[in-house]
């Protein structure tokens, strides 16, 4: 059974359609990925999930349960949350604050602190900046708190929008590790990614989308050698 489904999706900026009659799945335990041009509808999916966008037509389905009339924070309560692009943080806030935000639809406050600490383990340079304005990060530290953030909500689906957006190739690499290693142990995410081919060597399926509809889905590695996505996406 799916985590995640999405229902003949279609959503508009004014008269603009961004995304049309879309229709996809995420499988509990998957990492799935979004491609495609500039404008093709990807980040708009991700806010539409996190019902940031209002919905013209169509259906989000999270473990069975319609959630296309939900509010945010309902949605988040229920186990969805987002690390958007740009990363957003709190910048005059601390990154032991932009934690604490995270948190802001719990009220266990022991499991609370015990997972600021996990946070801190799995980003330990986070826990050396903890008391600097998150502003003052650097843009890979920034990227850390963004998900970290996302994290404490306790999700168990993560929407990552763009997270190698902006980032040194090492940092980008490092990231992608931490992607996967949230996944090994449970999580499950939908991904948006510029960078195509490295989206598609670390997730399990891909949907590529142009002009808000979706034109290919399949398996990440078959996709990979697909000629059609080669010469569209991925520079070969």
């Amino acid at each position: 059974m799916a985590l995640l489904e999405l229902e003949n999706l279609t959503v508009s900026y004014e008269a603009i359609q961004a995304v049309r009659n879309l229709s996809l799945e995420v499988r509990e335990g998957e990492i799935v990925t979004l491609i495609g041009a500039n404008g093709a509808g990807k980040s708009t999916t991700l806010r539409a999930v996190s019902r940031l966008l209002k919905v013209q037509t169509g259906r989000i389905r999270f473990d069975g349960c319609d959630i296309t009339g939900h509010a945010p924070d309902a949605v988040v309560r229920l186990g969805i949350a987002q690390s958007p692009e740009g990363r957003q943080v709190l910048a005059l806030q601390t990154v032991q604050d932009n934690l604490e935000l995270g948190a802001y639809v719990r009220h266990d406050h022991v499991a609370i602190k015990e997972d600021i600490a996990r946070m801190y383990r799995l980003f330990p340079r986070l826990e050396e900046r903890r008391e600097q304005s998150a502003g003052t990060l650097s843009g890979g530290e920034q990227q850390m708190l963004a998900i970290a953030r996302a994290l404490m909500s306790r999700p168990r689906l993560l929407l990552l929008d763009e997270p190698s957006l902006g980032l040194a190739p090492l940092i980008v690499l490092e990231i992608f590790s931490i992607i996967r290693d949230l996944n090994a142990g449970g999580t499950t995410i939908l991904l948006v990614e510029q960078n195509a081919k490295l989206a598609m060597q670390h997730s399990h399926r891909t949907y590529v989308l142009e002009a808000g509809q979706i034109t290919f889905s399949g398996l990440s590695q078959e996709l990979l050698s697909d000629e059609r996505v080669l010469r569209a996406y991925l520079g070969d």
